[in-house]
């Protein structure tokens, strides 16, 4: 069973920072490709940013240059480091992972709510 835990949300003013972290549980994250979502009120979830096994990263548009996914093998986490946060950034984000074989996320986690006020 896989389990991810985010934390490191929380109620910030725009242009602050936040790092977000998602500790997996098991043996086989090194081979797990993760991935952050965020789901703002009435939208749909939308994927933020990917990392594969081997580190190869990919941001949506709306993020690239502020945001930086990372990922600690060693330590079964991944990290979202959040720059110049804007009030459209607020939403609960979720971590994920994926097999590498698969193209679809079959593990999440709780999520974490991000507040970003103007």
């Amino acid at each position: 069973q896989v389990q991810l835990v985010e934390s490191g949300g929380g109620l910030v003013q725009t242009g602050d920072s936040l790092r977000l972290s998602c500790v997996v549980s098991g043996r086989t994250f090194s081979s797990y490709a993760m991935g952050w979502f965020r789901q703002a009120p009435g939208k749909e979830r939308e994927l933020v940013a990917a990392i594969s096994a081997g580190g190869r990263t990919s941001y949506a548009d709306s993020v690239r240059g502020r945001f930086t996914i990372s990922r600690d093998n060693a330590k079964n986490t991944v990290y979202l480091q959040m720059n110049s946060l804007k009030p459209e950034d607020t939403a609960v984000y979720y971590c994920a992972a994926r097999s590498a074989i698969r193209a679809t996320y079959d593990y999440w986690g709780q999520g974490t709510q991000v507040t970003v006020s103007s």
